[in-house]
């Protein structure tokens, strides 16, 4: 799994960032959706790595993704940010076209 991040969500991101929350996490938040498989792919800022994360190929940030989760990405991904919003894309589909940053959870 690889993410590419621009260089406007980049730099959203970095404003963003806290001492502790260092790390991008790629994130399925099935919360008021029914079931497992309903869900919005969306991201959060946390502190730390857990055993249950996975690395992302990613050149501009450290980014995770929850094992369990995974299936829920594309294997080739993109995450734009256009003054409002973050938007995480891959060649094939929009995965979530509004990630507002202030649900850019930090933890």
């Amino acid at each position: 799994m690889q993410l590419t991040i621009t260089k406007t969500a980049l730099d959203k991101l970095e404003s963003l960032t806290t001492k502790k929350s260092t790390i991008l996490a790629l994130t399925y938040d099935t919360e008021g959706c029914g079931c497992g498989v309903n869900g919005m792919a969306t991201i959060a800022l946390i502190a730390k790595q857990e055993a249950n994360h996975k690395e992302v190929d990613c050149d501009q940030f450290d980014v995770v993704v929850h094992k369990q989760e995974a299936t829920f990405f594309s294997k080739e991904m993109t995450l734009d940010y256009n003054g409002t919003t973050f938007r995480l894309s891959s060649p094939n589909e929009m995965l979530n076209p509004f990630i507002h940053t202030n649900s850019v959870m930090v933890s």
